[in-house]
């Protein structure tokens, strides 16, 4: 058993109702555990966001192994609906309760430990970096993108990265991430002229227009999936008219889609054909269709090779499971680091999170924390 307990750690850090952007002390409270062991804190907190840099081991060190996590949770929903204090950290049942049990609070607790305990024995020339945001849950602009960015200017570099967010779908050990598909979401408003229902040819109504291209869109086949990605998605996820009238036709009308693709796209190749499509509708039509994009992350991956091997033997010499190498689930803030160094992704089993009665099995907190320190003592090896 670890010197340096994850759970208390963990318990530690759900009592802190640090729903994004707050910090809420959760990072307080880790810049504090991680000084009194010896590490070198930073605060990099940009635009009202809290972010934490922690180093042990000196700044040109040979090797450096780094670690990237988040304290911010999302809103706790109806407290009514909850059998627990979303921020109780409440133990019953062989769980630790609470919002942010499984996402990520755990995962943190357990690299803090793991990286307390690993310290004193790192060789002269081998450093340890965490750098935990406050961001990832919301916008994620002035997180992991800030420490990045303050990294970069301090001359800061992580060799490789692991990052804590849970991975296993139903059994701890059973799944790593080694990539992670792009994300993109398409806004189409559709823009007619209003008029009576009963005198369709003195409007133009812009809804036929919309559903034309939003079923063009869903009927489309973008790939068949590759070597180590599902297949690309598009989901339609709203169409509003917010027309209360039954005899009007309306002068506008909205839709909005989310495209997960894997690595046989780019994003400015998916905003391209969205574009093609919606002037192929707009000219058949004679309707007025406007795209606005967002882009949350460009699909990546980390090739298997030493850094995924090395995970993956510690979680089989820890849990039995030979973990899979997975590239699916939506997006993390991997997407950043993947710039930066080679990036892997192990953590917890993810079932409850965002859920209410978030829950964390208490025996699978210091499981990970033993995965973690075996990774950090084969990675220095």
């Amino acid at each position: 058993m670890s010197s340096t307990d994850p759970v208390e750690i963990t318990r530690r850090l759900i009592q802190c109702p640090s729903v994004t952007p707050e910090e809420a002390g959760a990072l307080v409270y880790l810049q504090g555990l991680l000084e009194q062991a010896g590490f070198t804190c930073t605060r990099v907190d940009r635009n009202g966001i809290a972010n934490l840099f922690a180093r042990f081991g000196p700044k040109d060190a040979a090797r450096t192994l780094g670690f990237n996590g988040h304290t911010d949770v999302v809103p706790v929903g109806d407290t009514g609906a909850w059998t627990v204090q979303p921020f109780g950290a409440e133990e019953k049942d062989g769980f630790l309760w609470g919002r942010g049990a499984t996402d990520m609070k755990s995962g943190v607790a357990a690299w803090v430990a793991a990286a307390i305990d690993s310290a004193p024995d790192l060789a002269s020339d081998c450093a340890l970096i965490l750098a935990i945001t406050g961001d990832e849950e919301g916008d994620a602009t002035d997180g992991t993108r800030a420490l990045l960015d303050w990294m970069e200017a301090q001359g800061e570099a992580m060799d490789a990265c692991i990052v804590g967010e849970p991975t296993s779908p139903d059994r701890m050990g059973e799944m790593m991430k080694i990539g992670r598909r792009g994300s993109l979401t398409a806004f189409f408003t559709a823009r007619g002229v209003q008029g009576h229902a009963a005198y369709p040819h003195r409007a133009k109504n812009p809804v036929p227009a919309l559903a034309r291209l939003v079923s063009r869109l869903d009927a489309h086949v973008l790939d068949e999936g590759t070597a180590h990605f599902d297949p690309t998605t598009l989901a339609v996820t709203t169409m509003d008219v917010g027309n209360p009238a039954t005899n009007v036709i309306p002068s506008e009308a909205r839709a909005t889609v989310n495209i997960r693709f894997n690595d046989a796209h780019t994003a400015v190749g998916i905003v391209a054909w969205l574009q093609q499509e919606t002037d192929t509708v707009a000219g058949e039509t004679d309707i007025a269709i406007e795209m606005e994009t967002k882009v949350s992350g460009e699909s990546f991956l980390t090739p298997p090779g030493h850094l995924s091997d090395l995970v993956a033997a510690a979680v089989e010499a820890e849990t039995g499971l030979k973990p899979e190498m997975s590239t699916s689930g939506g997006t993390s803030d991997a997407r950043f680091v993947k710039d930066h160094c080679p990036v892997v992704e192990f953590g917890l089993v993810g079932k409850t999170m965002h859920q209410v009665d978030e829950r964390v099995e208490i025996a699978q907190i210091g499981q990970l924390a033993t995965i973690y320190r075996r990774i950090i003592r084969d990675y220095f090896a």
